[in-house]
């Protein structure tokens, strides 16, 4: 993998292939086309919509903190969960709901280098 400034906070698809199952890893797709989740998804993983979960309807702005702590409770996520975040569009989504994640505390929490593209690229 290239040099990144923080790569604590990116894994490989190859590491995803070896540990998306693991009990205390969630995998958790996030798409530009909202609809890309239900056409197919890492095993295990659950979909998140960017419309109408990762942003205030109103503002357009962050969900609160109580709505993100709801968001990752119905997503089986707790404070010891290793999140992998994927997605389209080289990530765009997947990297807007790293941020809320981490603004609001989460420490584990990692994109998925590639995102949806490379995944399916190397046919996994």
């Amino acid at each position: 993998m290239a040099e990144y400034a923080h790569p604590e906070s990116v894994v490989s698809t190859e590491w995803v292939a070896e540990h998306g199952s693991d009990s205390n890893v969630r995998l958790v797709e996030v798409d530009v086309d909202t609809a890309a989740y239900d056409q197919g998804h890492i095993a295990g993983a659950v979909g998140w919509n960017w419309q109408s979960q990762l942003q205030e309807n109103v503002s357009r702005d962050l969900i609160s903190k109580s709505d993100m702590e709801s968001l990752l409770g119905n997503a089986g996520i707790s404070n010891d969960t290793t999140v992998i975040l994927y997605g389209d569009n080289n990530n765009w989504f997947a990297a807007w709901a790293f941020w809320q994640m981490k603004y609001y505390g989460h420490g584990e929490v990692k994109l998925m280098n590639g995102g949806r593209a490379k995944w399916e690229a190397e046919g996994r």
